[in-house]
């Protein structure tokens, strides 16, 4: 089998506020002289960086061309050493590697007519406990409000969230930093005035006394307060029993995270940027983090996904993979959560509601009462559907380039 073209595709799937962003998804498909074709995604479908995604993709392709698609180490590897910037990481040139991986392992689930959690070496879980993410945005799949202030509308999407069976979300309570009085935005890195802390533990105590005791809160801060910010906040939070605190501060700074976590009586999460086994050493050397959320479709896709949570493993560090983009990040996701024996959490985007995104793919996998079955269908069990394929706009790479 040899790789004879590669499409990439930005995919119109909506947005879902403006407060959001734009919202562009960028698919990957990795076609081969069998006729059979995999789907991976580029993780930057949210923030500002999917045109540089679509353009870095096209440039690896031109590396893959030709390949055994079936050979991924040997395909990671080239990509890692033959193209220069495979090497020096980053945000874009690791989605690039990602979006590429995880179609390849497309191909071979379907080559063998198995799912990819098969070939990673068989389920360790199924059922997976799901949580509620991004709460600050409301909740649901037509919202007709976009930030919530007060304590009452956190209180109010708290008992909307477990009403469909959810025991776990997720908020950001300081990233909606309108102040109620209407005198514009606070300032939210350290030290912090004391009304953004009695704004932000009123916001959560709210979302506490609604849930019970038997509700599991995360807090995330998206990194936006620094690491004196972040300590304040914490410390202000600790009876409120927090599952876990998530970008407390800079995402790439193992120092600052690690003085987080020796002021904080909280667990530490992080991933979402940062890239391949060389990003997460430190933070697992130093033990500055306890969850780690490596993102599929950012971190170096499967292949390297699998490495990072092998190595978090040895340190007694707990998975939560990042999922923030279409479906196909989803069903990638999935599959390396059914496999992982420190996997903890499984985190269900506001974004993934959108009707528009969930009309994109072939399935609408969705938990039911807060829980993810595991897809069985060969490959991640995922693809475009013809229809979002048609409406995409698609560069086709079918020739291959050396370099260096």
């Amino acid at each position: 089998m040899k790789i004879v073209s590669v499409d990439v595709m930005q995919v119109p799937s909506g947005n879902s506020g403006a407060s959001r962003g734009t919202w562009c998804p960028v698919i990957v498909r990795v076609n081969t002289d069998e006729g059979i074709s995999g789907f991976g995604e580029v993780g930057l479908a949210y923030g500002k960086g999917w045109r540089a995604g679509f353009g870095m993709v096209q440039d690896f392709a031109e590396v893959i061309i030709g390949e055994d698609p079936l050979n991924i180490e040997k395909i990671w590897e080239k990509i890692f050493r033959k193209t220069f910037w495979g090497m020096g990481g980053g945000t874009v040139v690791n989605a690039g590697i990602s979006g590429i991986d995880i179609a390849l392992w497309d191909i071979k689930g379907k080559a063998f007519n198995l799912p990819v959690w098969q070939l990673l070496g068989g389920k360790t879980n199924d059922n997976l406990r799901t949580y509620a993410s991004q709460l600050q945005y409301n909740w649901g799949p037509n919202l007709t409000k976009e930030a919530l202030i007060e304590p009452e509308e956190y209180a109010e999407v708290t008992r909307v969230a477990m009403a469909e069976g959810y025991d776990a979300i997720k908020v950001d309570p300081i990233i909606l930093s309108n102040q109620p009085d209407g005198k514009g935005s606070w300032k939210i890195t350290g030290p912090l005035e004391k009304k953004v802390i009695k704004t932000v533990y009123d916001r959560v105590a709210a979302m506490r006394k609604a849930g019970g005791d038997d509700l599991d809160i995360i807090i995330e801060h998206h990194s936006n307060t620094d690491t004196v910010a972040a300590i304040q906040i914490g410390k202000a939070l600790e009876d409120l029993r927090i599952f876990y605190y998530e970008e407390p501060c800079h995402p790439l700074n193992p120092t600052s995270m690690l003085e987080v976590k020796n002021n904080v009586n909280i667990p530490i999460a992080s991933g979402e940027r940062i890239y391949t086994r060389f990003g997460y050493r430190e933070f697992l050397e130093n033990r500055s983090l306890h969850v780690i959320q490596p993102d599929i479709c950012l971190c170096g896709g499967l292949t390297e996904a699998k490495k990072i949570c092998d190595m978090a493993y040895t340190y007694d560090c707990a998975v939560q993979i990042h999922v923030c983009g279409s479906p196909i990040s989803k069903a990638a996701a999935l599959q390396i959560e059914a496999v992982i024996p420190n996997f903890i959490i499984h985190e269900h985007h506001q974004r993934a509601l959108n009707p528009e995104s969930r009309a994109t793919c072939l399935y609408d996998y969705q938990p039911v009462n807060g829980k993810y079955k595991v897809p069985d269908r060969p490959g991640i069990g995922q693809e475009l559907t013809p229809e979002a394929i048609a409406k995409s706009t698609i560069v086709t790479v079918a020739s291959a380039k050396t370099y260096g």
